[in-house]
């Protein structure tokens, strides 16, 4: 039974930290826990059937932000993607409305191992969130005391500076094509495979890199604006003319709300298009006819932009 007095608590407001500096605050997060699998054993002469528990593993934790988090934390992801991997301590700590702790996930040798950007559409009036998966080798999880810590004792844990970003404000380069009409471009994830490395005297499972798998690009613009677009088609497609020297190279940035600053680029090397999908033909629709191409690519690096750093 709860003592007199003690009462729940919601626990609406999530800070990260990296080495025990703020990070950034979070929108949300998930997992992290350790977890293992229960073994069955074959029945013996009790005819009981025995169980044991197996090795530990930890669920990948996954968090949820916007822009404005630190020069660190974007380092480090920045860093994951370009193939120089880094092995990360830290902590997701729960608050409460005043900013008092909860409870704290600390995680250790973590590494990145996916990065998720929005679907963009320029209509869209949401904000927009990143999504990162960390794949740790351990964690530890604690309810914080009533009355713990305050987690903002300076201005850089303000959450009035985590940024505000629009999936409507973006900009696309495709060597080649008219890109100024384009409204919509599909989600983007950049996803770092790790390979388990077990050792016999150790009980927690090591992770290794081993390769990146990177997206199609995905856009969709009115059909009045994609002769471009169509004619890249036809050549690389139906006759054929498919060889590097016909891929193209484009970037796509991620802006600000004033649309003068840039928050992030994604870099594409070799896009190769390789289907063309245009709107069902409806007679008597109202709605602008719009075409969808898709590419492969071979390719993505990630840079973060001043823009996309608090403070």
């Amino acid at each position: 039974m709860p003592q007199l007095g003690q009462r729940g608590y919601v626990a609406g407001n999530f800070a990260l930290e990296m080495d025990g500096w703020p990070a950034g605050w979070l929108q949300s997060f998930e997992g992290g826990m350790p977890n293992t699998e229960v073994v069955m054993e074959k029945i013996g002469p009790d005819h009981l059937l025995h169980k044991h528990i197996s090795t530990i593993k930890y669920d990948d934790l996954t968090l949820t932000f916007g822009a404005g988090m630190s020069r660190h934390f974007w380092d480090w992801i920045q860093r994951s993607f370009d193939r120089n991997y880094k092995r990360e301590d830290g902590a997701v700590i729960a608050a409460n409305y005043n900013f008092k702790e909860t409870s704290r996930l600390t995680f250790h040798q973590a590494l990145v191992n996916e990065l998720s950007f929005p679907a963009l559409d320029a209509s869209s009036r949401d904000n927009a969130k990143v999504t990162c998966k960390l794949t740790p080798e351990w964690t530890d999880f604690k309810v914080t005391p009533e009355g713990g810590a305050s987690i903002k004792p300076d201005a850089e844990r303000d959450q009035t500076r985590q940024h505000r970003w629009s999936p409507a404000n973006f900009r696309l380069v495709v060597d080649g094509v008219d890109c100024s009409r384009i409204f919509k471009i599909d989600a983007i994830t950049l996803k770092q495979k790790l390979t388990d490395y077990a050792v016999g005297e150790v009980r927690d499972v090591q992770k290794e890199p081993t390769q990146i798998e990177y997206p199609n690009l995905v856009v969709t613009l009115p059909e009045s604006h994609s002769k471009a677009w169509w004619d890249w088609y036809k050549d690389f497609v139906q006759s054929g003319n498919a060889d590097e020297s016909k891929e193209r190279g484009g970037h796509l940035e991620y802006l600000n709300p004033t649309l003068d600053k840039v928050l992030f680029t994604l870099t594409f090397t070799r896009l190769g298009i390789f289907k063309a999908t245009p709107d069902k033909a409806e007679a008597g629709s109202e709605q602008i006819r719009r075409c969808k191409f898709e590419m492969y690519c071979e390719k993505i690096d990630f840079k973060y932009g001043n823009a996309a750093v608090f403070g």
